[in-house]
């Protein structure tokens, strides 16, 4: 069978449609092939690519959209090592020439003639088809979009060289695979090991939509921006009062640095056990991974720290130049600490190097930066800067008076407040 010459790209996800259509290919035509047997399995592939194209959101040509789904998930020494960076040298290429050789007869397919033997009806179905308003329980519009756009520029492609060019040129704007077509993750715990699983919809916040602490971002931006340009960096610690934009601000700068090859792991302390498997996983990527960990802190009696801080710093394996740590907290020395601590203890003689282990986990991060709770001025600026993007009709004066009864009868002065203010006001339809 023909996509069993495969060399480099082999192994798909939801492979089971390609075989069982290659298969249909190379026998629908030839004597005494069982012509029931045939369309019955042409019919399950037929559902099969309109199941997907409702898990997945695509639309158009769904046979295109398909095996484009295929080459953008499929990673493979080549599509790895052209992520990000694009074209590489070598004789991988003639390798990959080979398969796509392969893929573009399959992909510019007649299937006309099959049509007709098999007594297929509707097909048309399948090239054409315009999807419901479900949004893609996998991707989210933006990659959607992105692959069937690819799927189109494969059609202007006339040969297999043209071809093998647009899919390089896609992964070196958008990666491969999970890492490549997602920016968020979370982990999940498996017997075998740790699994990094995209997070698919993750808030569309940016840095401009966070209103003030101007230094704190900037700070962010500038160690963020070293990290995604490949120059020295340091872990980050986001500490300070609640509510005050930290976890927005790390959402913001996945948001913003996505294109630049920044992903976002979310870790929590349960799972740091987890974090030299999560850590192998990536280190050979030409993304730059952010592990974050979100209000991250210690009671007295949790160890989980010991696995933190072997990962930052101290362990025999290096950390990997393209892995960084960005966490939030409101405690500024992460772990929790008693008066009663720091007398004597009878069972413990040196004490002092105990409460010393503890502290000295907020200085494996290079750099902190403090969000504090706003003043009432500064309250004030955010509540009308945000009523002001929000279109909210009402005088400056009755603004304010509302948004100072808001912040003593709900949770004090801080952006989140100030937010969940707006909100209340577009919910009325407060005017005047």
């Amino acid at each position: 069978m023909r996509e069993q010459e495969l060399i480099v790209y082999r192994d798909f996800e939801n492979g089971n449609i390609l075989n069982d259509m290659v298969y249909i290919m190379e026998n629908f035509d030839k004597p005494g092939a069982n012509v029931g047997e045939l369309q019955t399995l042409f019919y399950k592939c037929f559902h099969e690519l309109l199941e997907l194209a409702g898990k997945y959101g695509f639309y158009g040509n769904l046979w295109h959209c398909y095996l484009s789904n295929l080459l953008v998930n499929n990673e493979n020494s080549y599509s790895m090592a052209t992520e990000v960076v694009g074209a590489v040298e070598g004789s991988i290429n003639d390798a990959v020439l080979h398969d796509i050789v392969i893929i573009k007869e399959l992909y510019d397919y007649d299937f006309s003639k099959m049509l007709e033997v098999l007594n297929i009806h509707d097909f048309s179905l399948c090239e054409n088809y315009v999807p419901s308003n479900r949004d893609s329980q996998v991707y989210n519009t933006r990659i959607c979009k992105r692959i069937v756009e690819l799927a189109h520029r494969f059609n202007e492609n006339n040969t297999p060289s043209e071809m093998k060019a647009t899919l390089t040129d896609f992964y070196r704007d958008y990666g491969v695979g999970r890492f490549g077509l997602h920016k968020a993750f979370r982990i999940a715990h498996k017997e075998d090991g740790a699994d990094i699983i995209p997070i698919t919809n993750i808030a569309h916040v940016n840095l401009d939509d966070l209103v003030g602490y101007e230094t704190a971002k900037r700070k962010l931006i500038e160690n963020t921006e070293a990290f995604v340009e490949g120059r020295p960096a340091n872990n980050c610690l986001l500490f300070g009062d609640a509510g005050t934009g930290k976890s927005s601000s790390i959402k913001a700068i996945a948001n913003t640095y996505y294109e630049k090859g920044l992903r976002i792991i979310e870790v929590y302390k349960h799972q740091f056990i987890d974090l030299n498997d999560v850590i192998s996983q990536i280190k050979n990527r030409n993304y730059k991974f952010i592990l974050y960990m979100d209000d991250l802190s210690f009671e007295e009696f949790e160890i989980e720290y010991k696995y933190l801080k072997a990962v930052i710093e101290g362990g025999l394996e290096k950390r990997p130049k393209n892995v960084l740590i960005y966490a939030t907290s409101n405690r500024r020395h992460l772990i929790n600490e008693k008066f009663s601590e720091r007398g004597a203890k009878e069972d413990e003689i040196h004490f002092g190097d105990t409460m010393q282990e503890k502290l000295s986990l907020v200085d494996r991060f290079g750099v902190t930066i403090y969000f504090g709770a706003p003043d009432k001025k500064e309250f004030n600026r955010i509540v009308i800067e945000l009523a002001k993007r929000e279109g909210i009709d009402i005088s400056e004066e009755k603004l304010m008076l509302l948004a100072n009864q808001w912040e003593l009868s709900h949770n004090g002065r801080s952006g989140r407040s100030a937010r969940q203010f707006i909100q209340y006001l577009l919910g009325t339809k407060c005017e005047g």
